[in-house]
């Protein structure tokens, strides 16, 4: 089998190509939950507690300064507001996630309860039941 043929055999199997959707559509919810917390929810929180643009949130390890040269040398910080976002965007992709998986598996629970209930008694139960009655005509 050539190394062409093959890749396309690989790339147009379901799995991978459920792979690349998926991927597709968790980034685009990635940008979707980024600009929530960004311009929706980090807003009225800056302004509770005291007008604080979280962005502009950072600790100065270094100022700015000139070199011997003049060219400017950028200051050296730590952007906690920055982190604070993305720590926000975690959270709400992981509930969400959470949340997603959680509907899944209850959905999957009650199928295979309706599939089992459909089904009636098991051939395991059946035939237990069935030595059980034997074993009482036994004197």
């Amino acid at each position: 089998m050539s190394f062409l043929k093959e890749f396309k055999e690989f790339a147009t199997r379901g799995n991978v190509m459920d792979l690349a959707i998926g991927i597709i559509i968790g980034s685009a919810f990635g940008k979707i939950v980024s600009s929530l917390v960004a311009d929706i929810i980090m807003p009225p929180i800056g302004l509770i507690v005291g007008g604080i643009k979280f962005t502009d949130l950072k600790i100065t390890l270094k100022d700015a300064m000139l070199d011997s040269s003049g060219k400017a040398i950028q200051a050296v910080t730590l952007n906690i507001g920055n982190f604070i976002q993305a720590a926000f965007d975690f959270l709400i992709i992981t509930g969400a996630i959470f949340l997603i998986v959680k509907l899944m598996n209850t959905l999957n629970r009650k199928k295979k309860e309706e599939a089992s209930v459909a089904k009636g008694p098991s051939e395991e139960v059946l035939l237990l039941t069935e030595i059980r009655d034997l074993l009482k005509k036994q004197p």
